[in-house]
């Protein structure tokens, strides 16, 4: 069976990665991944891969940057050419990123076109034609932030319309594509992969000790992480952030790994000298996901406008502050560490956790760092033990 796993930007490296790894150890499988290369830069991209022990992908579609259409249509034409190629039996697409939806697109788009005739009819009967297309996966479906301002709503919303297996990591999940018209034996709950990622990594993650290289004390500090659009592209938010983040770093020492986009940003508005300045705040490169995550371990509260980190808090138990107005895994503050938050908000949030002695929270059902596996038994089943 011909596997291939598309990945386009770095959330979706460390989804793939525990499930290629179960997919090696299958003799029915033959795997591929695919890099549509929407994120190349290399200490943001390249190192993911060596950090998740994945192998050079075997093929790279080299996209690049450009806006939505442009980013989806360039991976839609490269990656149909590819698919022809290969003429694979699956596709697997993960996440919510522009080539999620490209690739989806492609895949229910194309047809193989396969000659049949049996070798009972006599040898001048015509042969016969029969179409078909590779099978079509989403691994984090059915995820709903409900505001399609988002760019990523609307590939999930898309992705999940065209997939024809669908796995969820929450009853959540399942409940809004439910909504949606998709029918149960199309939804199979499997879990959240990226425990399985950050499992698989845990021991490496540990020997890090990312804070003792930065002079910090384990629980005395915070991770601040940003990136969105909607945070760092407008001068007036993006200020009103970083007075927040001032006030904050008062009572608690920051750690700021700062996002290419937001490094621009706050370059070009003016507001970098501000945090440079601020003796409570620590402002780094990007790190791989390795340190990153022995910071995350090791922290005392996570902000962010990140998906994976809300849940990767919520299974470590630690306090995260979302600096979004939505989100589309609301399991993470119903269960969870999580809680949404507003720049204006912040500053008061962040003192209720350093006020706060112990939180109540729950690991949500299937976040056990097996997903890969069910997802390994998901592909059996629905193949028919075939292969």
């Amino acid at each position: 069976m011909k596997v291939i796993n598309v990945v386009g930007a770095r959330p979706n490296f460390m989804k793939i990665a525990p499930l290629y790894h179960a997919l090696r150890k299958e003799d029915w499988a033959k795997r591929h991944i695919v890099h549509t290369g929407q994120h190349y830069d290399l200490n943001m991209s390249d190192a993911f891969f060596r950090d998740l022990r994945l192998p050079d992908p075997d093929f790279h579609l080299g996209v690049g940057s450009g806006t939505h259409a442009e980013q989806t249509g360039r991976v839609m034409m490269a990656y149909e050419k590819l698919l022809l190629q290969e003429k694979p039996d699956l596709v697997i697409v993960v996440g919510d990123v522009n080539s999620t939806l490209a690739c989806a697109l492609a895949t229910t788009k194309i047809c193989f076109t396969q000659i049949i005739k049996p070798s009972s009819l006599p040898a001048a009967q015509p042969p016969s034609y029969s179409g078909h297309r590779p099978l079509l996966a989403h691994l984090e479906a059915g995820l709903r932030s409900f505001d399609r301002t988002m760019p990523e709503e609307i590939n999930r919303i898309v992705t999940d319309s065209l997939s024809d297996i669908l796995w969820t990591p929450s009853p959540d999940a399942d409940e809004n594509l439910r909504r949606e018209g998709i029918p149960d034996e199309k939804i199979i709950r499997v879990g959240n992969i990226m425990i399985d990622s950050l499992e698989m990594l845990r021991e490496e993650i540990q020997r890090q000790q990312m804070c003792k290289q930065l002079g910090l004390r384990d629980k005395d500090y915070a991770v601040v992480t940003l990136h969105r659009p909607s945070n760092v592209d407008t001068p007036v938010v993006l200020e009103s952030i970083c007075d927040s983040l001032v006030q904050i770093s008062k009572k608690i020492r920051i750690v700021f790994p700062v996002h290419p986009r937001t490094r621009k940003n706050l370059i070009s508005f003016g507001f970098i000298r501000q945090l440079e300045e601020t003796p409570g705040i620590l402002l780094t490169e990007p790190v791989n996901y390795i340190r990153f995550m022995s910071l995350i371990f090791d922290c005392r509260f996570v902000l962010t406008d990140s998906g994976g980190i809300q849940e990767e808090t919520t299974y470590l138990g630690i306090p995260c502050l979302t600096l979004r107005p939505n989100t589309e895994r609301p399991i993470t503050v119903e269960q969870g560490t999580n809680k949404l938050t507003t720049p204006a908000k912040m500053v008061k949030d962040a003192d209720t956790i350093l006020c706060a002695d112990t939180f109540s929270s729950q690991v949500p059902e299937l976040w056990d760092g097996r997903t890969a596996q069910r997802i390994i038994e998901s592909i059996k089943e629905i193949s028919g033990s075939t292969y």
